[in-house]
């Protein structure tokens, strides 16, 4: 006769269904929180935990309906009758997702912006993934980055030894999400290899646990990355399983910021009818005015399709309104991004010197946020408008610089066309300082959020650059 599993109390599966939420797969712990919810029923306070948990793992499991009926169940219960700083943050969170869900954008403003200021500050590994998640569903990307990278510093801090203090049991879902903010950034910032380990570390866990954002932002790096090497039919592949709606697409609430990317990437690729039926969920995004710049990400995907159609009249009013809504204060990167493309199109249409104005402030723009692989693109497309390298440079490195190789001959010292650490990206110049500072190798991994291996790599790379043979003369070049 075979023996049934006792029924649990409701305190332990409680406690099994939160244990789930941060180390295990999020359809077992909306499951396990839903059990506990019933096996509580006569604890009203553990009741709206266990609901509050429930909408949480369906939110990671990218599942929109369970997510707001749990989420509307949640705020039909009394508030939890305490002062703690963490539960007052995880109310404004799941109130913030609710009323962005039921598109009230009004009222998920203030809610989600108090959880970016509350929890970007703190050193709890929740309220940081609770205040990327909250930049993320403001459209702001480069704060999730930044908090994606302190919350790994501060795992690192605390266990020197890899990532213990978010990785281990109870922490890896945590830690997952925080690798595919941090390969977002390498994206833009770093290098290839940086992207791919972090994107890897994020969805071993990602797919073994069904965290569809988790995943989702993963996937979203390496698909950015393949833009900004200009492989454009690897990254419209991977954003068009991401944009598409349903089972295998991205997760939905992260859509929206993906579409332009898939556009951008489609059209560069010749496949623009692709990206076509997208541009509506992009259109109702710009429209509840949530997201600062998805104005004029919005105009700058409908100049790319224009310039496709081979309507010149209206993308080149379209390139100027975009790169008007783009305004001086918006994001760098986007607006650098804008101008790379409308230059380019200027370009093919024959109008250099125009093409050559917006090509040349795109390239300082992508070397000012250290978006190495662009400023590459930039550079070339420069000088096949007719600026020679030197000009195109203007004080920041020529293109040669961006990304060094192991096959040039260079002798320590030598400036070529600027000076040595001119010939190094913004990431590696970052890494020799560490060096110089005299930081180890595993240092410097700490502080970066890479492996051991991987900082080797960019040490010998560097070395090349730079034609020096150790750490010594490296320290010379940096601090003189």
């Amino acid at each position: 006769m075979s023996r049934q599993r006792p029924v649990p109390s409701g305190a332990a599966e409680l406690a099994r269904a939160r244990a789930l939420l941060t180390g295990g797969p999020a359809q077992d712990a909306y499951a396990s929180f839903r059990l506990a919810r019933d096996l509580l029923s006569d604890d009203a306070g553990l009741v709206v935990a266990a609901t509050r948990g429930a909408a949480l793992a369906a939110w990671a499991a990218g599942d929109h309906a369970a997510c707001l009926a749990e989420l509307a169940t949640a705020a039909g219960a009394p508030a939890p009758d305490t002062a703690d700083d963490v539960v007052a943050l995880v109310t404004d969170y799941l109130t913030g997702l609710r009323a962005l869900l039921e598109l009230r954008i009004t009222d998920a403003l203030g809610p989600l912006r108090r959880v970016v200021a509350q929890g970007s500050g703190d050193e709890r590994p929740e309220a940081l993934h609770h205040a990327a998640v909250a930049a993320l569903a403001l459209g702001d990307v480069g704060t999730a980055c930044q908090v994606g990278a302190r919350a790994l510093a501060a795992a690192r801090a605390h266990a020197a030894a890899g990532l213990r203090a978010a990785a281990g049991p109870g922490r890896r879902n945590t830690a997952a999400h925080h690798h595919a903010v941090l390969a977002l950034a390498a994206s833009v910032d770093g290098a290839a290899a940086e992207v791919a380990e972090h994107a890897a570390e994020a969805l071993k866990a990602a797919r073994r646990h069904g965290l569809e954002q988790t995943r989702t932002l993963a996937e979203w790096a390496l698909a950015r990355a393949d833009l900004g090497q200009g492989r454009a039919e690897d990254a419209v592949a991977r954003f068009g399983a991401l944009v598409s709606p349903g089972p295998g697409g991205g997760h939905f609430a992260l859509r929206p910021l993906l579409t332009p990317g898939f556009v951008e990437a489609a059209v560069l690729a010749g496949r623009a009818e692709a990206a076509r039926p997208v541009l509506g969920e992009l259109e109702i995004w710009a429209k509840l005015d949530l997201d600062d710049a998805a104005a004029a990400r919005l105009t700058r995907c409908r100049a790319l399709m224009a310039a496709h159609d081979g309507d010149a009249e209206s993308a080149g009013h379209l390139w100027a309104r975009a790169l008007e809504l783009h305004g001086d204060g918006c994001d760098s990167f986007e607006r650098a991004t804008t101008q790379f493309l409308y230059g380019r199109w200027l370009r093919r249409r024959r109008r250099p010197s125009q093409a050559r104005r917006q090509l040349r402030e795109a390239l300082q723009a992508f070397e000012r946020t250290g978006a190495a692989a662009w400023a590459g693109q930039a550079a070339d497309e420069l000088r096949a408008a007719g600026e020679s390298a030197g000009a195109a440079a203007s004080g920041i490195p020529p293109v040669a610089t961006v990304a060094p190789s192991s096959s040039l001959p260079v002798t320590a010292g030598d400036t070529r066309d600027g000076t040595p650490l001119d010939r190094l990206t913004p990431h590696q110049r970052r890494i020799a300082r560490y060096v110089a500072e005299g930081a180890t190798n595993r240092e410097v991994a700490c502080r970066l959020s890479l492996s051991v291996r991987t900082v080797d790599h960019h040490l010998r790379n560097i070395f090349a650059a730079l034609g020096v043979r150790s750490r010594v003369e490296l320290t010379r070049i940096v601090t003189g």
